[in-house]
């Protein structure tokens, strides 16, 4: 295992392991802690009570952070007609369905891509280069939409997509060390709601198993998990 530098340990000096904190006192603690020379983004790894393995319990979805999360996301909508031109209007930085081809060709400088569903037949093809990288639109994450001045718009606000890993792990960024504790604690909450709202009634047992923040370079720090259990 690699040694950790005076910084780091430094930091994780701060976290008790014997202690579940609150959001508030855990987001204190990974930003007091934050010592990279760059504005570090700030990380919620959520273990779920779930088997991926099973179809209906495959967690997945999107939520609108309410602020945001601090980055300039790249949309790409691929849309022909009206749409292509709504998609413009609304804020796209990259319209059309030439992109199909160029992404053939190995093009990929977006972060997220919308689709209309009339070209997913024609997107589909991009499913083996698109779906590793979770670029892939997707009905359940809102991406496959008619509404495509909606879905840029809620893409720039913030809105991101969780999914749970085949370990039953959901791990999302909530903003920036530079955010304001408060603004990084209602994207949490936000988070977590949805999260909540998400469980599906076939997971027996414990759903939410343990909460961790961290920023990139920092140590993770855990969050009671009876917080959110009583919401379940």
């Amino acid at each position: 295992m690699a040694n950790h530098g005076k910084k780091y340990r430094a930091a994780r000096a701060k976290v008790q392991a014997s202690v579940a904190y609150t959001p508030p006192e855990a987001i204190h603690l990974v930003k007091s802690g934050a010592y990279a020379g760059f504005d570090e983004t700030v990380d919620v790894a959520v273990r779920l009570g779930v088997d991926p393995r099973k179809a209906d319990q495959i967690i997945r979805g999107t939520v609108v952070l309410p602020n945001g999360i601090g980055k300039s996301v790249r949309v790409l909508v691929i849309a022909q007609g009206e749409k292509a031109k709504e998609a413009e209007s609304a804020g796209a930085d990259y319209v059309g369905v030439e992109y199909i081809a160029k992404i053939k060709e190995g093009w990929l400088d977006f972060d997220m891509c919308v689709a209309t569903p009339d070209v997913m037949g024609q997107v589909g093809a991009l499913g083996r280069v698109l779906g590793p990288r979770g670029l892939m639109p997707s009905p359940k994450a809102g991406t496959v939409t008619f509404e495509v001045t909606k879905a840029v718009k809620e893409i720039k606000a913030g809105k991101i997509e969780y999914r749970v890993d085949k370990t039953g792990n959901v791990h999302v960024p909530i903003g920036r060390i530079s955010f304001t504790e408060e603004a990084l604690v209602q994207n949490l909450a936000t988070l977590m709601d949805a999260l909540v709202r998400a469980r599906p009634s076939s997971a027996k047992g414990t759903y939410i198993r343990s909460v961790t923040v961290s920023s990139t370079m920092g140590p993770g720090v855990p969050i009671d998990p009876n917080l959110y259990r009583r919401a379940a």
